[in-house]
Parts: structure tokens; sequence; C-alpha cells
């Protein structure tokens, strides 16, 4: 049973920046492609950041390219989130999903691209 658990979120202000880590289990991360979403209240969630199986591929939406970056580490089968530059309507929960399958992506993967999610973390952006 894989397993995706989030970490790092908090409360930040604007301008300032976070670090999330998304620990994996019980699979092999190695060939999943991985992906951070998020979802604000009353809103879809969308994907912010995603990183095929070799870290080679990396794909933003508009809204946070060049201030967000994705990493993964395979030796330890995480996956980050390096958030720069916050505007509070960054805030909002951050999930964490994996794709078994990523060289079927050819622009940034939606939710149903996504096989496992984590239970998301909270971010806050004050202004």
């Amino acid at each position: 049973q894989v397993q995706l658990v989030e970490s790092g979120g908090g409360l930040v202000q604007a301008g300032g920046s976070l670090r999330l880590s998304c620990a994996t289990s019980g699979g092999t991360f190695s060939t999943y492609g991985m992906g951070w979403f998020r979802q604000a209240p009353g809103t879809d969630r969308e994907c912010v950041a995603a990183i095929n199986w070799s870290g080679g591929i990396r794909f933003y939406p508009g809204s946070v390219r060049g201030r967000f970056t994705i990493s993964r580490d395979n030796a330890k089968n995480t996956v980050y989130l390096q958030m720069n530059s916050l505007k509070p309507e960054d805030s909002a929960v951050y999930y964490c999903a994996a794709d078994r399958d990523s060289n079927k992506w050819s622009s940034v993967p939606g939710i149903a691209d996504m096989d496992y999610w984590g239970k998301g973390t909270l971010v806050t952006v004050s202004s």
C-alpha cells in the first residue's frame, strides 16, 4: 500500500518562503511521477508543480513559475516543493500525489492522472 505523507506547511508572511516535503512508502518511488497540488476553499484542486520519474522533466503552471521549485530525492523516497515569494493567494491545502506513469505527461498533470494521494498540509500566507 502506497502512502504519502506531507510536512512543512504553516503560517508565513507574504514574500516569505516555505519548503514542503512528501515522504513516500510502500511503493516504487523511483518509478513514479510526483506532483504537488493545492486546493483553497471553494476552488478546484490544481497542480502547482510536477516532476517525472527521473527528475528530468518538470512542469509548472504560470501562476507559480519562477517562484516554486519541485525536486526529488529517490534515495530518500521524498519529493520537495520549495516555495518562494509567497503571496496570500498561495494559501491552500497542499497535497502530494504520485502517478505510476508519468511518461504520458505532456503538460501539467491533472487530478485524474494521479494514482495516490497524501492527506495534505495547510499553507497560510498572511498579507
